[in-house]
This record gives C-alpha cells, structure tokens and sequence, in this order.
C-alpha cells in the first residue's frame, strides 16, 4: 500500500474527501483522529476492527469513528472517496456500520474528491462540502456487519471458516479442532458475538459472497462456493438480510 499525499490528521479543513484508487489494498492495522466515511464509488472493501468485520459492496460506504484501529483491504482492486471528519464536525453513528449512498451523495463526494484538504474556508467548495455532511445523517445502514469473536480458540474456528466459508461441518466436529466442545464453542459465540453460531456462519457466507457477486460471478456458482447446496435457499437469504435478490442488489 502506497503512503498517502496527505496526512488526514493533519490537515486544516475539518471536514474534506480524498479519493484513492488501488489495484489491490492490503493496509496495516492503524487509527485515526477522524472520523472515517469510506465510499467504494467500485469494488468491494473490506474493513476489519478489533471487534468486527464490515463489507462495503460499490456505491456503499462504512463508517469509521475516530481512534477505532482498523484495516482495509480489497485484493481485486477499488476506487475509494474518503471523507475525514473532526470529531464534532459531522454526525456520526454510535459504531462503525456500512450504510447505502445515493447517486447524488455518490456525486457529490466524486466532485469534494478534487478539492484536497486544503480548499478556500468560503466558497463554493465550503458550500458543497456542507452540502455531504448535511446527508450523511439521513443514510440508512446496511446488514453487511461481521461481530468477530475475541478469545483464542473461536478465533481459530472463526479463521478457518472465512478461508473456506464451504465447509459444511456441524459446530461439534469445527469446536473438536479447535480443543473445545460444541456447547463451549455455542456458548462464547453468543458471549462474544452477540449471534448463535448458526447466525454468524450464515453472515459470514452472505459477506463472503458480495466481492465475486459484484464482479458478476453467476449467482449459482457464488452460492455453491460459500456453501448453499441450492441457489434458491441463497437468493432468500440474501434478500431476507439485503432487501433484494443479488441480481437487483448490484445492478
């Protein structure tokens, strides 16, 4: 990952978008002062907390607070606008959540991109970006959310899930390789996540499939590959937990 021309903390405006685009991006784990709004105008990026795990599909966006130590990552490549806030300058969530973003917001942060950090305080920069900050309150938030478990041996069980979300082993043959039994493994997933095992497994197959979905893999195919045994099981989960078929979802 290439250092930044700019060192968002730093910078005088309180409020202002830079726009990156990589051909693939693995950051190291690192936080800022600012707030964070990380729109994906294309590909799929990943955000990885110390608590949990966000996918931003195109035309999404993620929320992160000031000083959350996070990770970015999009082995395919994306196309990042980045508004940094100062705290107290824009509203903000009470967590980190990926919301949708409406063409006109879309727009309006591709335009605040060619500003820089350091526009006139009065203008018609100022104005537009005031514009963006007055929308991003009204966003509706989208269930692209991960918890990620913290204790040692669920994390294992957690790590080799994501590497091959297919497997289609019970909680008790997955907890016996990782030293624990099934109600051990049930029982920290709700303490540490908040979601029964079957929940999360669920989310985590949903996530894993939004990245080749949104490179128009065939909707079978991606199902499969993350563990449905039919498309049609997959098309009602992902609409029950997106709104829409994955078709309409990144048309």
């Amino acid at each position: 990952m290439r250092k930044p021309l700019v060192d968002p903390d730093q910078a005088a405006r309180p409020v202002f978008v830079l726009s990156e685009r990589y051909a693939a991006l693995r950051s190291p784990w690192h936080r800022h002062q600012r707030a964070q709004f990380v729109y994906a105008s294309e590909g799929v990026h990943t955000v990885r907390t110390d608590t949990g795990l966000w996918v931003v599909p195109p035309q999404r966006a993620v929320w992160i607070l000031p000083g959350e130590r996070h990770r970015g990552s999009a082995p395919r490549g994306c196309w990042l606008r980045t508004l940094y806030a100062q705290p107290g300058a824009a509203p903000l969530p009470p967590q980190c959540c990926v919301v949708n973003v409406d063409r006109l917001l879309g727009l309006l942060l591709v335009e605040a991109s060619g500003f820089g950090a350091d526009y006139p305080e009065q203008g018609p920069e100022q104005r537009l970006m005031q514009v963006i900050v007055d929308r991003l309150a009204a966003l509706d938030v989208v269930s692209a959310h991960l918890p990620w478990p913290t204790d040692p041996r669920l994390l294992q069980l957690a790590q080799r899930l994501e590497a091959d979300p297919a497997d289609q082993r019970p909680l008790a043959a997955l907890a016996a390789d990782c030293g624990m039994t099934d109600r051990t493994a049930a029982r920290l997933f709700a303490k540490d996540t908040g979601l029964s095992f079957g929940q999360w497994r669920q989310q985590l197959r949903l996530l894993k499939a939004m990245e080749p979905l949104s490179q128009g893999r065939s909707v079978t195919q991606v199902a499969l590959d993350v563990g449905y045994a039919d498309v049609s099981s997959f098309i009602a989960v992902f609409r029950q937990a997106f709104g829409d078929t994955p078709a309409r979802y990144f048309r």
